[in-house]
């Protein structure tokens, strides 16, 4: 694994970069960096349209964390309602669906912002770590892209 953070904004990095951020089972979407998600690439519309049933899905699975991958779009699954607080463990299975993902689809480069720490409230050398851990048996390039 690469493993690099910059202060930079997300969408300037170049078009070989897989988008990843965090989002509920219930496709809320509706504050924080997945507004500009929604804009640039109509990911709430879409997922709610390909998955109706999926934040069902997700409580009745008793699932703790899940990956869509949607065009250049890794959607992190880490909670079941956009008003609840994920939790590390949540963070790392989300993770490693990712990761699976990536392997899967031959995915090498990933440029995210510092999830979970924003309106999630978790704090990023957790997540980092939880990062680091998962990936770090990879070749994938994780770029992640701070605010100034």
């Amino acid at each position: 694994m690469k493993y690099k953070e910059e202060v930079k904004d997300l969408f300037s990095v170049s078009e070989d970069y897989y988008f990843a951020h965090c989002i509920s089972a219930d496709f809320g979407m509706g504050k924080g960096i997945v507004v500009e998600f929604n804009k640039r690439f109509d990911m709430k519309h879409i997922l709610q349209r390909k998955y109706p049933e999926y934040a069902k899905h997700f409580m009745d699975c008793k699932i703790s964390g899940d990956c869509i991958l949607e065009g250049r779009v890794l959607n992190l699954i880490t909670k079941e309602r956009y008003f609840h607080k994920p939790t590390l463990a949540a963070m790392k299975a989300t993770l490693q669906k990712m990761k699976e993902i990536c392997e899967r689809e031959s995915i090498y480069k990933i440029a995210m912002p510092t999830i979970g720490a924003g309106l999630d409230r978790l704090k990023w050398e957790d997540v980092a770590t939880q990062i680091k851990n998962v990936f770090e048996d990879t070749e994938i390039e994780i770029l992640v892209c701070k605010l100034k």
